[in-house]
C-alpha cells in the first residue's frame, strides 16, 4: 500500500496552508494537508494492510502525514509489548506537537503497572517530543485510580526553554487541577513552578469548564 499516494488522493490546499500556520516549526513543503478524519482512515487501511510492519518500519517518513498516520496506526496495536516497541522506534522521530499529541494507544490503558517505566523515561528525555508524550501519557492515563501525588513532582521537575514543553507541563497542571485540585493546587500556592508555566496552567484551569467557578476564583488569586 502506498501510503503517499493515498494521503495525496486527499489533499486540501486550503488545509495545508492552515496547518502550516498551525506548526511553524516544521518546513511547510512537508506538509500534504489532509484532514485528521482522512488520515484516521487512511491509518485503519493500513493497519489491515498486509504491508502495514513495511511501512512502520520505513523510517523516517518524509512528510508530516505520513507522521500522523503512523501513529495512528500504532495507537490500533493490541500487544502492548509490540506497542511499547513501536513507540520507542517512532518517538525520535517526532518533530512537533500534532504528532506528539493526537495518538494516544489503546494497549496502555490496560497495561498501567507496564507502562509506568517507559512513561518515566519518556519524561526524562532530553528531546522535547518525547518528553511531551510522556508528559501527555503521564496526564492521560495516571490522574484518575491509579494516581500518585509523586507524579506531579515528576512533572513539576521537569524544566527546559522550549515553548511546546512548558506547554505541556502547564497542560498537565491544568488538567490535575481539574482531576485532582486537592493535591495539585499546592503547586500553584507554594509557586513551585516554573513563572511562565505558573501563569499558564492557571490560564488553561481558569478556562476550563471542568473547574469550579469557586476553584477558579481562588486561582485568580495567584495569578
Amino acid at each position: 500500500m502506498d501510503v503517499y499516494e493515498r494521503l495525496i488522493k486527499e489533499k486540501d490546499d486550503e488545509y495545508k496552508e492552515f496547518q502550516a500556520k498551525l506548526v511553524p516549526n516544521i518546513d511547510p513543503s512537508i506538509i500534504i494537508g489532509v484532514r485528521t478524519p482522512q488520515m484516521r482512515t487512511i491509518a485503519k487501511e493500513v493497519f489491515a494492510n498486509k504491508d502495514r510492519d513495511e511501512f512502520l518500519n520505513d523510517l523516517p517518513h518524509k512528510y508530516y502525514e505520513e507522521n500522523l498516520v503512523h501513529f495512528f496506526v500504532i495507537s490500533m496495536i493490541k500487544d502492548f509489548d509490540e506497542t511499547v516497541q513501536r513507540v520507542e522506534e517512532f518517538l525520535p522521530f517526532v518533530d512537533c506537537w500534532p504528532v506528539s499529541d493526537q495518538a494516544t494507544p489503546k494497549s496502555f490503558k490496560r497495561n498501567h503497572e507496564k507502562l509506568l517505566p517507559y512513561v518515566k523515561k519518556w519524561i526524562a528525555s532530553d528531546e522535547v517530543y518525547t518528553a511531551r508524550f510522556g508528559i501527555r501519557m503521564l496526564m492521560n492515563e495516571y490522574l484518575g485510580d491509579d494516581f500518585k501525588e509523586e507524579y506531579l513532582e515528576l512533572v513539576a521537575s521537569k524544566r527546559g526553554d522550549d515553548y511546546y514543553l512548558k506547554m505541556m507541563v502547564a497542560w498537565y497542571f491544568a488538567t490535575a487541577l481539574a482531576k485532582r485540585y486537592d493535591e495539585s493546587v499546592k503547586y500553584i500556592e507554594e509557586h513551585r513552578l516554573d513563572d511562565w508555566v505558573h501563569k499558564k496552567a492557571i490560564q488553561k484551569a481558569v478556562e476550563s469548564f471542568r473547574v469550579s467557578d469557586e476553584h477558579k476564583e481562588y486561582l485568580k488569586r495567584f495569578r
